[in-house]
């Protein structure tokens, strides 16, 4: 068979799919001058092939089927395989139906088919429930899928086959960036373990399957295969938390050194399972970018939604040697859980700058299908479009906030971060005392205009 495997692009806005908010994927629609400066950093740091689609090629290859690909062209096939996602599921669907006219049959794989089937049925001949490799490897021996198909996930990791790339990698070359942590193009992810064992009540992450790893040896085998391959490349761990067993990570680390492999890497993680050793043998075995999430500043706001706080001199012990090392860091904070207020929302943007990680993402709380948060939240949704739930746009009635105030807010965010002389020598790693002194002064300045800019911006909002 001739197996065309689908990751749409393009379309309004900075897209990210794949392992992307657990697979609904995010969308960010420039609003302000910073944002669509992030948006274009985004557009060329982040775009990355899919991994789940890797994992189908090379399922499917392995069988002796022609595997090509697709970002949204017409190509021949007989099955197509389209990954889904809420924030763009409208362009899946109508090249889906182009497929089914032009004579193959398709399916849908990802967590947005398979928690939300009825926006994908109208163009699907079927639909993978779960994790796809079960369902892919009778696919791969010549059972015909149809409606929803189980797939129950695999227990072992190792079982599968390493990702195929090779029908997913566009020709772009890769270029490394002094100081930004990620490669500008031909990054490639890698899942050293599926799900988390954490119990956020609002993340998408754990939603699908059970949380696992891989082995050791097994991750490090795909390592040696991609430099082979490939050559030395950026690697983006994708684990949503990459370093929950640190003596694995250790053994990981001393493997990577011991072979020799060059590859650069990133990582997902939570700042208390990491320590001084830890992150030193990271960053010796090639670790050069790393994100984590705060969410909010406020501890009791967090454990509401089943975070678990991670004590504040621990985070910054953490973010004082990342920055020693030379290791780009990103925090992630999340506006409109149901105890925020103005308030409390300014206060979380001025820990985001006084914290002093590299670089900052601000969203919007998105109550998504599937997680105890929606269920929690479902009588408070006001948004009927499901594509608007793309961490950007509020999507349900606030108790004390209203859209136009968490927009406001966000917005500021973004310029208050960004928009500081402080940003610029932090990222330059300028630590010269009298450049700091005038910076710090400029900082004061240009920190009283942003206030009285939304001072401003919330008189408008309540007139």
């Amino acid at each position: 068979m001739r197996i065309v495997l689908a990751d749409i692009k393009g379309g309004d806005g900075v897209l990210s799919k794949d392992t992307v908010v657990g697979g609904y994927g995010s969308r960010l629609r420039p609003f302000t001058r910073v944002t669509g400066i992030i948006a274009y950093l985004k557009q060329r740091f982040h775009d990355m092939p899919s991994v789940h689609l890797a994992y189908a090629a090379a399922i499917l290859a392995r069988a002796g089927h022609e595997v090509v690909g697709s970002t949204g062209e017409p190509v021949d096939g007989d099955v197509a395989l389209v990954l889904s996602s809420l924030v763009d599921y409208r362009r899946e669907v109508a090249w889906a139906k182009a497929m089914r006219e032009r004579g193959a049959r398709v399916g849908f794989v990802g967590l947005a088919a398979q928690k939300m089937p009825h926006l994908f049925e109208e163009a699907a001949d079927f639909i993978i429930d779960g994790e796809p490799e079960s369902a892919l490897l009778r696919l791969a021996t010549g059972e015909s899928l149809t409606g929803m198909v189980p797939s129950p996930q695999l227990d072992d990791l190792d079982a599968l086959p390493f990702p195929y790339w090779d029908p997913l990698l566009t020709r772009r070359r890769s270029v490394r960036v002094p100081l930004a942590g990620r490669a500008y193009s031909g990054s490639l992810p890698v899942l050293a373990s599926r799900s988390c064992p954490e119990f956020c009540t609002y993340c998408p992450h754990r939603i699908q399957s059970t949380y696992r790893s891989r082995s050791v040896a097994n991750i490090l085998d795909e390592l040696s295969y991609l430099q082979d391959r490939h050559g030395r490349r950026h690697i983006v761990f994708r684990d949503p938390l990459f370093s929950q067993e640190r003596d694995r990570v250790l053994e990981l680390c001393d493997g990577i050194r011991s072979r020799g492999l060059s590859h650069s890497f990133e990582c997902e993680t939570r700042l208390d399972r990491l320590d001084d050793r830890l992150l030193t043998a990271m960053h010796g075995a090639g670790l050069r970018a790393m994100s984590f999430g705060v969410e909010s500043v406020a501890a009791t706001t967090l454990k509401k939604v089943g975070r678990r706080p991670i004590p504040e001199a621990h985070q910054r012990d953490i973010l004082r040697r990342c920055q020693q090392l030379g290791i780009v860091t990103a925090a992630f904070y999340v506006f409109g859980f149901s105890e925020d207020t103005w308030e409390s929302i300014c206060a979380t943007i001025e820990h985001s700058i006084d914290l002093g990680s590299t670089v900052a993402q601000f969203k919007i709380l998105t109550p998504y299908p599937g997680t105890p948060l929606y269920n929690r939240m479902k009588s408070t949704v006001t948004e009927t479009d499901w594509e608007q739930f793309d961490g950007f746009t509020p999507t349900f009635t606030h108790p004390t906030l209203t859209n136009g105030e968490l927009r406001c807010l966000l917005g500021s965010a973004y310029t208050q971060f960004y928009v500081r002389p402080s940003f610029l020598t932090n990222y330059l790693r300028i630590g010269a005392p009298r450049v700091r002194a005038l910076v710090d002064a400029l900082d004061q300045r240009l920190k009283r205009r942003h206030a009285r800019d939304l001072e401003l911006n919330a008189r408008s909002l309540s007139c």
